[in-house]
């Protein structure tokens, strides 16, 4: 048969009634498959909608950085600034149109119009700005990167003391503050630094400990019952059907199955959106178009996840075409070679060697996670096999020894049911040694502090005193040296203080001295790791995210994978039971397949981690487990095993059935 017509209408017709006439059990086999990929699809789509989420967010904050332009271009001066309200960060933008280029000055986003001189522009959830009697206008989306956020646009003259006077930087608080910066336009400049790159670092080592698993789940969508396929394909093949025509059936049916998952996956997905958008992350939720992947990317995913399933369906059919005999008689698969060890040893020492080297460098860190990834699953069912042959010789019951056999005689098989727990346990072990603790206070809490050069400390200390007092606020104002406000960054300044007596004032007090320091908003010690600390919360929730997507990927993958071989074994599980085998040895034997190789692999899979987050973790000591690691990786393990037993026992009613519809069949 020609290549060209492996794939015609003859091949379609035939898979469609092949899969029309599979029986309730057969059906329900199918059904198994399309759960996998639709599964694959929807977490597919959320980790790509959260990677491009991200950088839509920060598309809508490119113009808050300034991008210098020559003063022949320019057109504007614009600085920023950071003050807050109830403990959250308000990013104001100060803005003024140099003389003589009105008729040139844009419109900033999310604005009509350049704001005049006193006018103050809000995000709706900011209202007033402190320290401003009203506002002016309220901010659109394109001035935001995500719903409630504050932030606040002010119109100043170019004269302004406010656009004159010089704004250090602080490390501290990358992106909080930029100096009055003549700009061309409000299109601004992308930042390589600061808390948005460690989000976007995050955000892609979460990916790829997510997606591996998933590829997995997809590809091995399309595996579920691949001896029954099998056993079915070779039948057509000894029947005279050529080559070509089995490998089109095997591709017509994953690909039928394949899409209707993605179809599937797709629906959920676009379901799950608006809720997803709700989830906080970088300090608010999201909007549901920043997580909309887009229609090139929708296709493009729902085709990969097809061709990934169809890929994996001819991979393994070589048997089927060369010796469709030896398929139907069941004879045994050839051994897994011991090389897989050697490489996936090999892998191991060449990202330890790498990750010492690089372990700064997020790409090289994702590169040698992904290595490590397909080295388990290269190792895996060597590893199961290896198990099967002691626990086979060792066994002195039937339980175990039908255990034994099952994991001796198809490790693959096996492999694909606890692959998912495995690389669960990989992530666990990669995150426990990971702890991220935000900074403490550089001084009170209740504690405001502005930068001010030396020869003004009396005059400023004197005037906030007096708009305190204005102010009805009880507060004692005095100066020192530390290092918690910033000012022009030329070392000579001091900190004028205000420590309030009463915390609830604290936002009053900081409204009363706002504009006191031309550039400058008072800050106090708490809020100068802001950033760190809501890094911190977002990392660990992260962490439980990633987990959790990890562990319900495992234990989906093992329901459905165990459920499907139960059908795909139903003939020999009626023999047995025919000759004389009890239901619950059956089950016992089916439990230790299960939870044997997925204990040992897991367990190995928790050290591997280790092994691989040591390198990253190391800081001038030895890495260590401390309390919320031990804590973190005993529920994760305890949860999956869980899990595991869970989905199980869920098949284990199909088991029933299967054994007493026990009796001779055509297949």
């Amino acid at each position: 048969m020609r290549p060209a017509r492996t794939l015609d209408r003859t091949t379609w017709t035939l898979t469609w009634r092949l899969l029309r006439g599979g029986g309730r059990h057969g059906h329900l086999g199918v059904g198994l498959s399309v759960a996998a990929s639709a599964l694959c699809t929807t977490l597919l789509f959320l980790c790509v909608g959260a990677n491009l989420g991200f950088g839509e967010r920060a598309a809508h904050t490119d113009w808050r950085t300034p991008a210098t332009a020559e003063l022949s271009r320019a057109v504007a001066l614009q600085a920023v600034g950071t003050t807050f309200i109830n403990g959250e960060p308000v990013t104001v933008i100060d803005i003024a149109v140099l003389p003589g280029k009105q008729a040139k000055a844009p419109a900033p986003p999310g604005m009509p119009r350049f704001p005049e001189p006193g006018e103050v522009w809000t995000s709706p959830a900011l209202g007033n700005l402190p320290g401003r009697a009203t506002t002016t206008g309220t901010l659109g989306r394109a001035a935001l990167a995500r719903p409630r956020e504050k932030v606040a646009v002010v119109g100043y003259r170019a004269d302004d003391p406010a656009m004159t006077t010089k704004r250090g930087t602080d490390p501290r608080r990358p992106g909080d503050i930029a100096t009055p910066t003549p700009v061309a336009d409000f299109t601004g400049r992308r930042t390589t630094d600061g808390i948005a790159s460690q989000y976007q670092d995050l955000t892609k080592l979460a990916t790829l400990l997510v997606i591996v698993p998933l590829l997995v789940l997809g590809a091995s969508s399309a595996r579920l019952s691949v001896s029954r396929r099998d056993s079915r394909l070779a039948m057509l093949r000894l029947v005279g059907a050529a080559p070509g025509r089995i490998a089109g059936l095997a591709a017509a049916e994953a690909a039928l199955t394949g899409a209707a998952g993605a179809l599937v996956g797709a629906l959920g997905y676009a379901t799950l959106l608006p809720l997803v958008a709700k989830v906080p992350v970088a300090g608010g939720s999201w909007y549901a178009s920043d997580l909309w992947v887009g229609a090139p990317v929708l296709l493009a995913v729902l085709a990969g996840v097809v061709l990934m399933v169809t890929v994996s369906a001819l991979a393994g059919l070589r048997q089927v075409v060369v010796g469709p005999l030896g398929v139907v008689r069941r004879s045994r698969a050839p051994r897994i070679k011991a090389v897989r060890a050697l490489l996936f040893v090999a892998v191991l020492i060449g990202y330890w060697q790498i990750s010492k080297d690089k372990g700064a460098d997020i790409n090289t860190v994702v590169y040698c996670c992904a290595a490590v990834f397909a080295a388990l699953s290269v190792i895996g069912p060597w590893v199961v096999g290896v198990l099967g042959g002691l626990v086979a010789g060792l066994a002195r019951r039937p339980t175990t020894l039908l255990a034994g056999r099952r994991l001796l005689d198809d490790p693959k098989s096996v492999w694909r049911a606890v692959s998912g727990l495995t690389l669960a346990g990989f992530v666990a072990g990669f995150f426990a040694l990971f702890s991220i603790a935000g900074g403490s206070p550089w001084s009170s809490p209740d504690q405001l502090s502005l930068s001010v050069p030396k020869e003004r400390v009396a005059a400023v200390r004197q005037q906030a005193d007096a708009r305190l007092k204005r102010a009805h606020i009880d507060a004692t104002v005095g100066t020192n040296t530390d290092w918690v406000a910033t000012g022009t960054g030329t070392g000579s300044e001091r900190q004028v203080t205000a420590t309030i007596t009463d915390p609830a004032r604290l936002d009053a007090a900081r409204a009363a001295l706002s504009g006191l320091v031309p550039g400058q908003y008072p800050i106090t010690g708490t809020d100068i790791d802001w950033q760190s600390r809501q890094f911190d919360h977002d990392f660990h929730l992260s962490t439980l995210a990633v987990l959790g997507a990890s562990f319900t990927i495992a234990i989906a993958s093992t329901g459905i994978t165990a459920a499907s071989s139960v059908l795909d074994r139903r003939r020999a599980y009626g023999l047995l039971h025919l000759a004389g085998t009890p239901l619950r040895v059956l089950d016992a034997a089916r439990r230790t397949e299960s939870v044997l190789p997925g204990a040992v692999l897991a367990g190995g899979a928790v050290l591997i981690g280790l092994f691989c987050a040591a390198p990253l973790t190391f800081a001038g000591g030895t890495p260590h487990l401390d309390a919320r690691g031990v804590t973190l990786l005993g529920a994760c393990l305890a949860l999956g095993f869980a899990g595991l037993a869970g989905a199980s026992a869920a098949s284990r009613p199909l088991l029933r059935e299967v054994v007493r519809d026990a009796g001779p069949r055509p297949d």
